[in-house]
Order: C-alpha cells, then sequence, then structure tokens
C-alpha cells in the first residue's frame, strides 16, 4: 500500500497559497487571519475524509477516523503556523502527510485496530507568542493554560483574545489523545540525510538545547584620542568569547555552538563600544555535556574578563533538555522503512519539535524527508516530490504497525 503521491503534492500546494510570499514561500503565523484561514481549509479536508473533528482549548485542531476499539489512538501530527517568509513544507508537510495516510486507508478500506487521530498543535513556531511548541507543552503539562493564554504579541495582543478572535478557542476535553503512540512526520531541516544520499530518517531523540546571554561590560570612549593599551573595548572583548564559543563547539564531538543574536552600545562609528550583549545556543544528545559546555564558556568568559580589565556576567537562561524517543516507536518506523524499501538511516533531531513534549506523556517518534541543501525556515526550503511521498510512505506503514490493521 502506498499514498498517493500526487495527491500529498497538490494538497501542499493548495495549503501554501494560504499565506504565500513573493519569493515563494509561507507567513502564517500563529492565530493570524491567514492561521485561521489555513485552519478552517483543515477542517474541510478533514470532514471530506470522514474524521470527527474537534478543537480544544488551546486551538489545537484533531481529526478522529474510529478504530475496532475504542481505547487510545495512535496519533500524528505537526503544525500549520510558520515563521515569516517560511517554507511550504516545515510543519505543513506533517500535517498533510498525515491527512494523506488517513486518505489512503480510506481508499483502501482498511480498519484498524486502533483509532487513529491527526493533530494540527498552536504556535509551534513560536514567532508570534513566545515561547515555541506552546499548545502541545501545555497539553503535556509544561505550561499552565493561564501561562499561555497570558503571551503577548510585539504589539501587546494576548494569546487568548487572538484565539478566541479567529473563532478557534474550544474545550479543554477536546484536546488530542490518550494516544498509545504518537507520529510526527517533518522535513529534516538540515544536511545530514542527503549527505549521506538517504531519503527519509529514522529520529531516535532530539538534542537538548540550552541558551545563555553574556554581557560585556567595558568603558565607551572615543576612538580617537583613546590608545589602543588604554582601552577597555567591550566589543573586541566579544569579539574573543564569540571566537572561543565556535572553537567549543567544534572541538566537541557532537555538539554545535551559534551566536546568533548581538547588540552592542552604543554603535557609533567612532565610539569605542562600551558594552555588548549577546546570546549563545549550544546543542547536544547528553545533558552532562550541555553542562560542561556552560562551564567552559564561563571560564573563557573569566579568563577574558581578567585579560582586558573589563566584566562579563554569563546568564543560562533556558535549558531544554535531550529527549529520546520510544524505542518500540522508533523500531516501528525503522521497520516500516524496511517495509517500503526506503534508504533510510537513524538521526537525532538538532531542531526542537512538538514530539519532544508528546515523548513526556506518550511514547513517541519522528519520520524525516531529506531537505535539499538542508535549507528551511527560507522561502527556498525544498524536498522533492519522491523525498515527500516516501516519509508518507513510512508514516503510513509506521501507523499501520501501531494502530494495528484489522
Amino acid at each position: 500500500m502506498r499514498v498517493d503521491a500526487a495527491r500529498l503534492r497538490a494538497s501542499l500546494a493548495e495549503f501554501a497559497q494560504i499565506g504565500a510570499t513573493p519569493g515563494g514561500g509561507v507567513t502564517r503565523l500563529a492565530l493570524s487571519d491567514a492561521d485561521r484561514a489555513v485552519r478552517d481549509l483543515l477542517r474541510r479536508r478533514m470532514e471530506e475524509a470522514g474524521l470527527a473533528v474537534r478543537v480544544d482549548d488551546l486551538g489545537n485542531i484533531t481529526g478522529r477516523r474510529p478504530g475496532a476499539e475504542s481505547g487510545p489512538a495512535v496519533l500524528m501530527g505537526s503544525h500549520l503556523d510558520t515563521v515569516r517568509q517560511g517554507g511550504k513544507y516545515d510543519g505543513a508537510y506533517g500535517v498533510l502527510g498525515a491527512l494523506e495516510v488517513i486518505r489512503t486507508l480510506n481508499d483502501a478500506g482498511v480498519s484498524t485496530q486502533r483509532p487513529i487521530e491527526i493533530v494540527d498543535w498552536t504556535n509551534e513556531e513560536g514567532v508570534r507568542f513566545e515561547p515555541a511548541m506552546i499548545a502541545s507543552g501545555a497539553v503535556a503539562g509544561r505550561f499552565a493554560r493561564d501561562y499561555v493564554y497570558d503571551r503577548t504579541d510585539r504589539e501587546g495582543l494576548r494569546f487568548e483574545d487572538e484565539l478566541r478572535r479567529i473563532g478557534y478557542l474550544g474545550e479543554v476535553a477536546n484536546r488530542p489523545g490518550p494516544a498509545a503512540a504518537y507520529l510526527e512526520l517533518h522535513i529534516e531541516q538540515g544536511p545530514v540525510l542527503e549527505d549521506a544520499g538517504a531519503a527519509v530518517g529514522i529520529v531516535e531523540g532530539i538534542v537538548g538545547i540550552t541558551w545563555s546571554e553574556i554581557i560585556v561590560a567595558g568603558h565607551a570612549d572615543h576612538a580617537g584620542p583613546s590608545p589602543m593599551g588604554l582601552r577597555r573595548d567591550a566589543l573586541a572583548a566579544a569579539a574573543g568569547v564569540i571566537a572561543g564559543i565556535e572553537g567549543l563547539g567544534r572541538e566537541t564531538e557532537g555538539a554545535v555552538s551559534t551566536v546568533g543574536r548581538i547588540a552592542a552600545e552604543p554603535n557609533v562609528i567612532n565610539t569605542i563600544p562600551g558594552r555588548v550583549v549577546f546570546s549563545t545556543d549550544f546543542r547536544h544528545r547528553d545533558h552532562a555535556v550541555l553542562d560542561d559546555l556552560v562551564e567552559r564558556l564561563r571560564t573563557l568568559a573569566a579568563t577574558t574578563a581578567s585579560e582586558r580589565d573589563i566584566e562579563i556576567t554569563v546568564e543560562r537562561f533556558w535549558t531544554s533538555e535531550p529527549t529520546p524517543f520510544a524505542t518500540d516507536v522508533v523500531e516501528a518506523v525503522a521497520a516500516a522503512c524496511g517495509d517500503t524499501g526506503v534508504d533510510a538511516m537513524r538521526l537525532w533531531s538538532g531542531a526542537g519539535h512538538d514530539a519532544k513534549y508528546m515523548q513526556d506523556i506518550w511514547p513517541s517518534g519522528m519520520i524525516f524527508a531529506r531537505s535539499i541543501a538542508g535549507l528551511s525556515h527560507c522561502e527556498q526550503e525544498y524536498s522533492t516530490p519522491e523525498d515527500l511521498a516516501a516519509g508518507a510512505n513510512v508514516l503510513l506503514h509506521a501507523a499501520l504497525r501501531l494502530a494495528g490493521p484489522v
């Protein structure tokens, strides 16, 4: 049994029209008018596939296909919100791939022992309302509902108010689950599969992430009269620490390190910077390694501060622990790769996904489809139709293994 690859491509193209950008991408921020439009479309397509659709108090949309038994479902899902000028596949592929699985089962007249559900998670990206993955996190008990409702965007608009405005404030009784297993199909968003020549990834877990803010306090002064030996240049000191952070990532096997945000003050061409604030992002599959990276950063900062007679503080403010997925779900995905004959490899996800929080409460796993050039969160994001179909076929057979055909 195989999914209808042409129908999957048509679904992706149809949904990409909502929030389409001139550069060929998509902008659908959570709880925006574009998000409402794409939700409306998803509900129609779910109902056409015979699913019973419900909306919960966080705006999550769930469609249920009954099984021969009435117990916990096999849940498949992802998200339809995007970053600004994002791609057509991030998130949407997982939702529409799951819908294509349902359509394929319907076409073949296949029943399952367990029910199968599809979920569209609210605000996975966290672009408009921080933090990311907030709705799945709330379902897993990581965030209180009042905390979620009080998140505001840059205009001060509240999550709850915007959820109500677009007509997707439902009932707590309508939350997804309970689930016997959770499967999430996604594009890889990285170059590992392409480099290995594999179409599909068997995702064994999601790496841990820790963020810190580094504050460098020197002394602002005129660029002309200040001799080089007497300067307390905050930006020059920060540059040394930033180079060291890159080195920490390079010399630690399996780690990545990134400085993605920096602000210098007073940011004037003829003034020595007196204060610099920048971020660091460390990722690894071992929590102890993350802790060690932060301690080595603190040592680097202290050494630099002493050498340059300035102050440097490191404030570690957020950590997402490494999350290995459930062995039985990972092995169901691996077996499905064998069923479909696809070239696959095992790997860990370097990005966060809703599946991380689902693993807190239900056995979970993920399937990756190869991303061309590893590009994502941009309009150039692309996966071939063949790879998209391959990933969806693995999802189909993994779901069948977990749900049990009648």
